[in-house]
């Protein structure tokens, strides 16, 4: 049986992250459950098993149709705001001249993308806001080829359960396929005008307004189509997978 009085150090941490979440709106606090889960104990049991249900909830509530809020251009946070799990000395440059986008997976076509070659899909700009889990957001400017488009080129199982992304930092998500196929998720190659800055994910980068920010992915690397959950480097470590609308 589980004695309270020998976890108070757990719930405290956990108490300590529901009065963080008590400042964000009621749609964020609806998609946190972000504690870091590592301990392996009962208590920590109970909680990865609330986050899964809290996934298959929010799985079941999300629809295809609902879409996030837009913006207009005088609204763009400038700058926009850099967030990693490093500082953003250590992001990486990357060299176009050797870059390529690596696809894999439950699809057809799995050869490797250039940048010019994905500004030659059909693109798609939308002003959004980025949500972060510590509690701050920022509108964002992004433009580049919807993740649906994508998809579909590559010829990918739409029926599949998840997409995955590696990137260049070591970083690395997943999404349901649901999500993926959303009209607003986007594959960004540009902010506002010009190509993504390096510290806001140069030269690909996920934007996903339906999600909270860490879903989306910066300088990505690997796309993958499959119906084993990828996880992800936040994911892994105690954050709500699904994190979405």
């Amino acid at each position: 049986m589980i004695k309270l009085s020998d976890h108070k150090k757990q719930i405290a941490n956990l108490e300590r992250r529901l009065f963080l979440r008590s400042s964000l709106s009621i749609g964020a606090l609806s998609m946190l459950s972000g504690c870091n889960l590592q301990d392996n104990d009962q208590v920590d049991k109970a909680l990865w098993a609330l986050s899964r249900w809290n996934d298959r909830v929010q799985a079941r509530l999300f629809s295809g149709s609902r879409l996030a809020p837009t913006y207009a251009p005088n609204q763009v946070t400038m700058p926009f705001p850099f967030n990693a799990f490093y500082p953003e000395f250590d992001a990486p440059q990357v060299d176009l001249s050797n870059w390529r986008l690596e696809v894999s997976g439950l699809v057809t076509d799995k050869t490797a993308w250039t940048v010019e070659r994905l500004r030659s899909l059909p693109q798609a700009r939308q002003i959004t806001r980025h949500i972060c889990i510590e509690g701050w957001s920022a509108i964002g400017d992004w433009g580049g080829v919807p993740l649906k488009t994508f998809l579909q080129r590559i010829g990918a199982d739409t029926t599949a359960r998840f997409v995955g992304f590696k990137c260049t930092d070591r970083y690395h998500s997943s999404l349901d396929m649901a999500s993926a196929l959303h009209p607003q998720t986007l594959l960004a190659l540009d902010f506002g005008d010009e190509a993504l800055p390096t510290a806001n994910g140069f030269p690909l980068r996920l934007s996903v307004p339906t999600k909270l920010g860490f879903k989306s992915a910066k300088h990505v690397a690997a796309i993958f189509v499959t119906n084993t959950n990828p996880g992800g480097y936040w994911e892994d470590q105690g954050y709500n997978w699904f994190s979405g609308i």
